[in-house]
């Protein structure tokens, strides 16, 4: 479903087609296992690859940001396609998430 990069402190997951009630309890493992892992700050969601994202794998997303916040770490979301990106912006969640535009912005935080 998802490819996990690991760069130095960095966890990168790229989820692919839809995020939905269908898999999000398997993406938001994926995503807290990366999260979990020792040595890593950042998990780097990048959506390039998402068509859609409904409440449940919104509800993932936002699991996992709250869980990086307990740890001490950071989610961050990148690459979020226009069709997706307007669904954070119309919960307001892309105040609650750091939005990239691409994962070569990472090199600059």
């Amino acid at each position: 479903m998802q490819a996990v990069l690991n760069y130095p402190k960095i966890a990168v997951i790229r989820p692919q087609g839809c995020l939905n009630a269908a898999n999000a309890l398997e993406f938001e493992r994926d995503m807290t296992t990366a999260l979990a892992q020792n040595g890593i700050s950042i998990l780097v969601v990048d959506l390039a690859a998402v068509e859609s994202l409904d409440s449940a794998g919104l509800m993932a997303l936002l699991s996992t940001h709250k869980l990086a916040l307990t740890l001490g770490r950071s989610c961050r979301l990148c690459a979020v396609a226009p069709q997706v990106r307007i669904i954070f912006e119309l919960t307001q969640l892309d105040r609650v998430f750091e939005i990239l535009d691409a994962e070569a912005e990472l090199a600059q935080t």
